[in-house]
């Protein structure tokens, strides 16, 4: 009897669980903010310290989380080289949209590279005591046109 009871109570908790995990959450929407130059200017800023071969300064425009995961501008420099190509070796360069997802900030960036290649990447943002840092960076897939 007492199995039982435990077997009743087992399968009533993982349906309870099965039924929760399936639910429809609440997405948080994106919300389009106006262009934040304070933002612009860090991506860009980085952009150019890594046209200048310049690592250190490039670092410094990384999150604490950034620099705390790479240890030192050397690890930071050669992920993006190898990882980011056309963020190290960028051509032209392009601000889209700024987006909010709950409490992400991502600035989209257009970026043609040295090949003429078009990339897209999500720039994620945190705001820190000495201001706006580069908290990651995500390669994303080009909008699609309308016809």
């Amino acid at each position: 009897m007492i199995r039982a009871v435990a077997a009743s109570v087992f399968l009533a908790m993982s349906l309870a669980l099965v039924a929760l995990l399936a639910a429809p959450r609440p997405v948080h929407a994106q919300e389009l903010l106006p262009p934040n130059p304070d933002i612009e200017a860090v991506i860009g800023g980085q952009f150019d310290a890594f046209r200048a071969d310049d690592v250190l300064e490039a670092w410094e425009f990384a999150s604490p989380n950034i620099q705390g995961l790479f240890g030192s501008p050397e690890r930071f420099g050669s992920m993006v080289q190898q990882g980011y190509p056309m963020v190290w070796n960028p051509g032209e360069v392009n601000f889209i949209d700024l987006q909010a997802f709950g409490g992400l900030i991502v600035q989209r960036v257009e970026v043609i590279d040295q090949n003429g290649t078009l990339h897209y990447l999500g720039y994620a943002m945190v705001e820190t005591e000495n201001g706006w840092r580069i908290n990651g960076v995500q390669l994303l897939e080009a909008p699609i046109l309308g016809a």
